[in-house]
């Protein structure tokens, strides 16, 4: 038996969690149907997830066709959570693509679909709803590649469409060949010279090309009513193939999701992609923490709960592990790649306080645990007793305000969520301070500190010019630490990134000096080496996509020139512009509320964080 590990994805509400509990139901899985209405669906397990209606966290369900177990990916479909739908894609073999027959393409499903020919993530259309008044087809394909793809072709077609008794039925296979012969060489040249292709032909070249992402296959039903579902499970096992094992023995595979326990301990989702893993097996797991440095997390599989079935967990599957501390999302079994980056950082930065001043040190010690768990989440704290938190979006923080008050009791308070600036070094600065104590500052300790500019997306280094050992272990770790706090914020306030610090003077005094001194001398020396090197202030960009009218492309540019965008090109002109370019992030919410009365409310707008550029003097 091998084993297919599938994605579900779509905008929100286009019925992919439906999905899931059809395929589920309809192969023996689960023994009913859920319902998102009803909040008893088996993927959305969580109180937030079954009251709002949407998935926040990814989840893993299994079921079995002939000797294919398909291990269910079911994914988030808001905006605010594209970093969790991306670290799943990571662990994915391919991919379905929900659209409604009725809604039709969605500006969720725009992005969605980008990032999986980004990836080249071999990838099915499942159109769902045909069965509701209102539902398209053929529009709705004309639609699919207007918008997401021009190499797509239908394996369905759907009869008495927009009523309940609606009918799948498959298409000819020699519907094909003229869309395969776009991405297909050898069917073009027999389409065009002869002999025509054989139905062999076009399903091997359908498979093919499917398999390297360059064709998107369609199909349509309807996950509630059933139809047309068992047309798409034949098509992903066919078209479809199992990730090659990796070479050796070795282990290798990533966490891509971490559920807490109610003891506290964690239980991690491992896709393997070689060797093997055992319970008692002792793990090490890595990853490469905000400031650059590699972290790693040991620890012995207590409990190996393998989807699907038992056994040792083997290349090409997904299973819970529970006996490893610390554990988070992205941590990986194997070898790091040199510069592999964990997601996209937010750039929404908003402060947290409780509004009973009671519970402010639950509500720091509740955030602090949720950040811990979940890479998405980033807090730390602040002096007056509120947290920072950098979020992706405003949804995220209403589900995380949600969580607050149903898993911890706490009613907590957001300011307006502004964008996050960042600062780097310009050059590099020196300062030390010998034998503090006499100079009033109390500090049993010596410290010298040279600043200077990192490689760009490194984070934050820490390195030694002193000779090892010439201060105790406790020590040298206490200046450590505390130059990476202290670097969270810089000299305009914002935190400061791609930076190197060297400890070039250390000494201390026994049995005087303790590890508070150090910490409480650090900031001191960092701050006058920061100053001598000074740094630029940076600003988050968005790449961005907008679809407009033929009367709407010079309102829709002349608003973005005033916004500060960069264009990067202006294509179409038939029905449609397509503008491409970047926008500062501070702008990019001012663009999505005016879009709609510059177009009649027929534009679209997509933008995902595309880096960041020194701040412009305006």
């Amino acid at each position: 038996m091998h084993t297919l590990n599938i994605g579900i994805l779509a905008h929100v509400d286009a019925g992919k969690t439906s999905l899931t509990e059809r395929l589920l139901f309809d192969h023996g899985a689960i023994d009913r149907l859920g319902s998102v209405d009803a909040g008893d669906t088996r993927t959305d397990d969580g109180a937030i997830e079954r009251q709002r209606g949407i998935t926040i966290r990814s989840a893993v369900a299994a079921f079995t066709v002939g000797d294919t177990q398909v291990n269910l990916i079911d994914t988030p479909g808001h905006s605010d959570f594209i970093a969790e739908v991306e670290r799943a894609l990571a662990v994915l073999d391919g991919a379905v693509l929900v659209l409604s027959a009725v809604e039709g393409v969605q500006a969720q499903t725009r992005v969605l679909m980008r990032t999986l020919r980004r990836l080249r993530l071999p990838t099915l259309v499942f159109v769902n709803k045909v069965d509701r008044a209102g539902a398209r087809a053929e529009g709705l394909l004309a639609d699919v590649r207007r918008l997401l793809t021009p190499h797509v072709a239908a394996l369905t077609t759907v009869e008495a469409l927009g009523t309940p008794q609606a009918r799948v039925t498959p298409l000819p296979v020699d519907s094909l060949a003229e869309p395969l012969a776009d991405v297909d060489q050898d069917i073009l040249a027999a389409v065009v010279d002869g002999p025509a292709p054989t139905p062999d032909d076009l399903r091997k070249a359908l498979a093919a090309r499917t398999a390297d992402g360059s064709f998107h296959p369609v199909c349509f039903g309807s996950a509630l009513g059933g139809q047309g579902v068992d047309a798409l499970v034949d098509s992903l096992v066919r078209l479809v193939p199992p990730a090659p094992p990796a070479e050796g023995v070795t282990p290798r595979g990533t966490v891509f999701a971490v559920r807490p326990g109610p003891g506290g301990e964690r239980t991690a989702y491992l896709r393997l992609y070689g060797g093997e893993v055992t319970e008692r097996q002792r793990l090490t797991l890595l990853r490469r923490d905000a400031d650059g440095r590699t972290v790693k997390v040991a620890g012995r599989v207590t409990r190996l709960d393998v989807i699907g079935g038992g056994g040792p967990l083997t290349a090409g599957n997904i299973a819970a592990v529970t006996g490893l501390a610390g554990v988070r999302v992205g941590d990986r079994l194997g070898e790091l790649a040199v510069g592999e980056a964990q997601f996209a950082p937010p750039t929404l930065e908003t402060v947290v306080s409780a509004r009973r001043p009671g519970q402010a040190a639950r509500l720091r010690s509740a955030l602090l645990a949720l950040a811990d768990q979940d890479p998405l989440i980033h807090a730390r704290p602040a002096a007056d007793g509120t947290t920072a938190l950098l979020l992706y979006g405003e949804v995220q923080l209403e589900v995380l305000a949600a969580t607050l008050v149903q898993d911890f009791g706490i009613e907590a308070e957001f300011t307006p969520g502004r964008v996050r600036f960042l600062e780097r070094p310009r050059g590099v600065g020196e300062a030390w301070l010998e034998r503090p104590w006499l100079d009033g500052t109390r500090f049993w300790a010596t410290i010298g500190l040279r600043v200077e500019p990192g490689g760009r997306g490194s984070g934050g280094v820490f390195t030694y010019e002193t000779e090892l050992g010439a201060l105790p272990r406790a020590f040298h770790q206490a200046i450590e630490d505390t130059v990476h706090t202290s670097m969270r914020t810089g000299l305009c306030g914002a935190a400061v990134t791609d930076y190197r610090v060297t400890l070039i003077r250390s000494g201390f005094v026994a049995p005087l000096s303790t590890a508070g001194d150090f910490r409480g001398l650090t900031p001191y020396v960092l701050r006058r080496a920061l100053e001598r090197a000074r740094t630029r202030l940076y600003e988050p960009y968005h790449a961005f996509e907008t679809e407009v009218p033929l009367d709407a492309l010079a309102p829709v540019t002349a608003q973005l020139a005033a916004l500060g965008a960069e264009f990067t090109g202006t294509t179409g002109g038939g029905t449609a512009w397509v503008i491409t370019g970047e926008l500062p992030a501070r702008r990019v919410r001012e663009m999505e509320l005016r879009l709609p009365g510059l177009t009649h409310g027929e534009g679209v707008w997509w933008s995902r964080t595309s880096g960041d550029r020194e701040l412009r003097a305006h």
